[in-house]
């Protein structure tokens, strides 16, 4: 009973911040809707096309514009007040999804109209989720940051769960287009919590100043700092070619499983089953080190390898449990290394960096999965972002073997004591 208590005391810790606790409840809603978007997409191009090339492509059109300009996105983040630019972004985020739900209401839709929608989505992400992630600090704190992060991979995880499961509903009962509608509502909540928070409450960090040659100055940051570089690196490849999964899972479930939109929706509900227990452990673990992403990312690709060869649905969910698991627990320690490890006034590059490596890299990744998928065979494309993710996590391993290994409690001790000058040029 004590051992209940006292898991549940660490992993729901941050929720006790009020202003966090209502970003929470409204990313619950946003992300249930955006999921539920994401599987109806993904549906909606294949019913279109039939083509997993055309898959990938709009995929890449979602995330090219993070690619290109994921990084001034994170200068904006860096330079300006974060709650006053989500108000834009989530507002806009709900129009193009209300736009792309009544084109498919009234049978108008073409490709061509899904692809400008989800090139226009991909440019608010591109400044959306420097701000979304940095944000958490600021309401938070870096004492609960790392909770924090965890319990939104948790809360993105059941909505991935909750959100394909609505949407096979909504699919077999309406059709494709109400998904896309009940989407764009749930944007609605995030813009209520956000205006409900107390704004005297907020862990305010320095800003950047407006100067010039800003952008070039991240890269250099992270350049400069190994552990930031390596991480980074490790996104970028797992990134491109792992992370692929709106568009692997899709032509996995259509063509080697011979299912429908409800068989893919149940592929992504158990990763994101998967995930949600893979988030519960990292957000009850105070003590995380940076080397563990080698190990985590060499058992992800594993897992993933594995799904690819599993023969039916029942199997494959059981495989992609697994795959959720070492999947939330990446990204979360991920998230927590870079911004830990990373000075105030430079997170926001930081992060947009991360963000540009693990959804930036899809309009390469994207058409290139799609393309192996179509001409070599479905299971081809997790086959490859298994392979991906174990190569990363050997690039990894070399990067950090002759390095100090240290918790992520530590570097916030260690960076605590050093003068900007030695943040800056830190090489553990």
């Amino acid at each position: 009973m004590k051992f209940i208590k006292n898991f549940s005391s660490k992993t729901f810790a941050s929720l006790a911040t009020r202003n966090y606790r209502l970003y929470f409840i409204g990313q619950a809603i946003s992300f249930t809707g955006t999921w539920m978007q994401t599987v109806a997409q993904g549906w909606l191009v294949l019913k279109l096309t039939g083509s997993g090339t055309a898959l990938g492509i709009i995929t890449a059109l979602q995330y090219l514009p993070i690619l290109i300009f994921g990084p001034m996105g994170g200068v904006f983040a860096d330079r300006y007040a974060k709650r006053k630019i989500l108000y834009i972004t989530q507002s806009v985020s709900a129009i193009l999804a209300l736009i792309l739900g009544v084109l498919v209401l009234f049978n108008s839709i073409q490709l061509w109209m899904v692809g400008v929608l989800a090139l226009g989505l991909g440019l608010v992400n591109a400044l959306d989720g420097p701000v979304r992630q940095t944000f958490v600090m600021e309401m938070v704190g870096k004492d609960q940051l790392a909770n924090a992060v965890s319990l939104n991979a948790i809360l993105m995880n059941v909505a991935r769960v909750l959100g394909p499961a609505i949407a096979g509903i909504v699919i077999a009962v309406t059709g494709l287009g109400l998904c896309f509608i009940l989407n764009s509502i749930s944007f609605a909540a995030v813009i209520i919590v956000l205006f409900l928070m107390d704004a005297t409450k907020f862990h305010h960090l320095p800003l950047a100043e407006k100067t010039k040659g800003q952008l070039i100055e991240g890269l250099r940051y992270v350049n400069s700092n190994i552990i930031l570089k390596n991480t980074i690196l490790m996104m970028l490849i797992i990134g491109t070619l792992t992370y692929e999964f709106t568009i692997s899972l899709p032509l996995f479930a259509q063509f080697a499983l011979h299912g429908d939109a409800t068989t893919y929706s149940m592929l992504t509900a158990a990763m994101g089953l998967g995930s949600v227990v893979g988030g519960l452990v990292s957000a009850s673990i105070s003590h995380l080190k940076p080397q563990k992403l080698v190990s985590i990312a060499f058992f992800f690709g594993i897992s993933v390898l594995a799904a690819s060869f599993m023969p039916n649905i029942v199997s494959a969910m059981i495989a992609l449990v697994i795959v959720g698991f070492f999947s939330v627990t990446f990204t979360s320690l991920g998230n927590v290394t870079l911004q830990m490890e990373s000075v105030p006034q430079m997170r926001g590059r930081v992060m947009a960096l991360w963000a540009v490596a693990f959804l930036g890299s899809t309009p390469i990744g994207g058409p290139i999965v799609g393309w192996v998928g179509e001409q070599f065979g479905s299971r081809w494309g997790l086959i490859i972002g298994g392979l991906a993710a174990i190569f990363a996590a050997f690039i990894g391993r070399n990067f950090l073997k002759s390095y100090k290994t240290y918790t992520i409690s530590e570097a916030v001790e260690m960076r605590a004591e050093q003068t900007p000058t030695e943040k800056n040029s830190r090489n553990i």
